[in-house]
């Protein structure tokens, strides 16, 4: 199957939604997150959009290419929305939200969630104990429920979570808030928590807004012309204000005037700013150098950093996190922050691709930052053509005939791969003028595999077969497949056939397996002297396995 690509579009002109970047298609992949790696490729290959997200990234959420959404994970606060508050390693899939296109996702730190579809609807479910689901109530939500109030005639586009307050953009540009309030960071001018979603208004009355981001307890928008206004909980300077007061409603940065910002990311109590020139901007807290500045001090206003790289065209960060990253106009991806425990105070040059990557490996906890849009490309590595091509009648220009049945392949591969073929294929041989070539020597699963072998690098038989392809790899010089073979047999061995592998790598000269086989045989050597093998093989391996076992002891009473 094809490595997933994550896809990320955007207009550059203007400031963009955060999950939303102008950068082209890159590679990701999904397996880097725990959670993923238990899935089959043919499973990895269903998804189109993926969230990792909770306390401990336990839990993730994804939706497949025909709109069927699946939860799994710790399920804390109910957060799955699978109906009930079972944890699940399986993926359960979310009825309700069947059909739905998903095109904004975000979660709290209970946590809860907001779910935006194409059409415009927001649906929550999860932890509630601020009304952060915004129904009016406390009571957690064990399914996704629309959030209706004050919102019916209203197109939400982009949804944001703080620790455990909601925001949603709607396509007209309105920021409505709900949610825990004791630091203001829902906007309405008090610190009353908001049980349903309500307009930000104040300074945002007239104002346009194209993107929303929380951090845990404060609140971003940038608006059409590339202003950003900030309000909530400012202790740490989150807000950029050049102070560290909270806000009970929106203000404008003034230390941005004049900049055109298209993408604010918030981390737990910091904050980024990317303008439409490549310019990067941070501020807040800066205990783990989250900020990049090169020492760990407070920011109450923007700084500018990376002022030496080249453009940045994407940032990233995590209400969730202290980590940073950004990427550049060539693709070269940064991060600095808290990385695995360490604090990295300047821009460190890593070898991801993808700001992505930054988070599955390096952040705490390797939650994702944005929800990703997965799409698999038909473009195939050369790896994957020439697997796919082993055995196809239709473009191969030579076959094997093995036990009456055909392998197709390719004269030009098998050339490129094996140095028995590069001799065999030349003017003065037989076989150099033949379409069809018959062996004898070898059974067809053996003779089969070994084609394979030269094809995919990988070999999947067991190990009474792997005798065989071991007896060819030997015979033809390929050391890398006899050392598959040999991996292959002792990870197959047991009392039955141990001392059938054994005569089989003293026959193929096989040192390291002949010596992993002994050591099985004197282990138990009770079983395997009572078994068919034993008693059939040739006197003098007999012989010398007796001498070797006495002198390890092995007939001491």
């Amino acid at each position: 199957f094809p490595l997933p690509l994550v896809l990320f579009e955007g207009n550059i002109c203007k400031p963009l939604p955060i999950s939303l970047t102008c950068t082209v298609s890159i590679m990701v992949d999904l397996t880097k997150w725990p959670l993923f790696s238990l899935m089959s490729p043919q499973e990895l290959s269903t998804i189109r959009k993926a969230y990792v997200f909770g306390t401990s990234a336990n839990e993730a959420i994804y939706i497949t290419s025909d709109d069927e959404v699946y939860a799994f994970g710790l399920n804390c606060s109910n957060c799955l929305g699978t109906g009930d508050s079972q944890c699940t390693i399986v993926p359960k899939k979310v009825d309700i939200l069947s059909g739905r296109k998903v095109v904004s996702l975000s979660y709290g730190s209970g946590p809860h969630i907001l779910l935006a579809t194409e059409d415009g609807e927001l649906f929550a479910w999860g932890h509630n104990g601020y009304s952060q689901l915004g129904n009016g109530t406390t009571n957690q939500g064990v399914a996704p429920v629309l959030v209706s109030a004050t919102l019916l005639n209203r197109k939400v586009t982009e949804v944001a979570c703080g620790s455990h307050h909601s925001m949603a953009l709607t396509d007209s540009g309105e920021v409505y808030a709900w949610g825990y309030n004791n630091c203001g960071q829902v906007g309405s001018g008090s610190t009353a928590n908001q049980p349903t979603p309500r307009r930000v208004s104040s300074c945002l009355q007239n104002r346009v807004a194209v993107s929303i981001v929380c951090g845990q307890t404060s609140s971003l928008a940038v608006v059409d012309n590339g202003e950003v206004y900030g309000w909530g909980y400012n202790g740490n300077g989150q807000l950029g204000l050049g102070n560290n007061g909270n806000q009970l409603t929106p203000c404008r940065l003034v230390a941005l005037q004049g900049l055109c910002v298209q993408q604010v990311v918030s981390g737990y109590a910091h904050s980024l700013a990317l303008t439409d020139e490549g310019l990067l901007y941070a501020w807040g807290a800066n205990t783990y150098g989250q900020l990049g500045t090169g020492n760990k001090s407070n920011q109450l206003s923007p700084v500018q950093i990376m002022t030496e790289k080249e453009r940045i065209v994407e940032i990233a960060a995590c209400h969730s996190t202290h980590t940073s990253a950004a990427k550049t106009q060539s693709g070269q991806v940064y991060m600095w922050g808290q990385c695995r425990g360490q604090s990295i105070i300047l821009p460190y040059l890593t070898h991801f691709g993808c700001t992505d990557d930054v988070f599955a490996c390096f952040a705490t906890p390797s939650v994702m930052w944005r929800l990703l849009s997965v799409d698999y490309d038909d473009y195939l590595t050369v790896a994957q053509s020439l697997k796919k091509e082993f055995d196809n009648p239709e473009t191969a220009d030579l076959k094997f005939c093995v036990d009456g049945k055909y392998i197709y392949v390719h004269k030009a591969v098998l050339k490129i791969r094996c140095e028995h073929f590069r001799s065999m294929f030349q003017s003065h041989w037989n076989e150099d003028l033949k379409e069809v070539i018959e062996i004898d020597q070898f059974s067809f699963p053996v003779y089969r595999s070994f084609l394979e072998f030269l094809y995919t690098d990988n070999v999947e038989l067991p190990p009474e077969d792997a005798i065989g392809l071991l007896d060819l790899a030997t015979s033809y010089c390929e050391n890398r497949l006899k050392r598959l073979c040999q991996h292959i047999i002792k990870r197959g061995i047991t009392v039955d056939n141990a001392f059938s592998l054994l005569s089989a790598a003293v026959r193929y000269d096989a040192e390291d397996l002949e010596d992993f086989c002994f050591k099985f045989c004197v282990n138990h050597l009770t079983e395997v002297t009572q078994t068919a093998a034993f008693w059939q093989i040739d006197g003098n391996l007999l012989k010398d396995f007796i001498c070797r076992a006495s002198r390890c002891g092995a007939f001491r009473n």
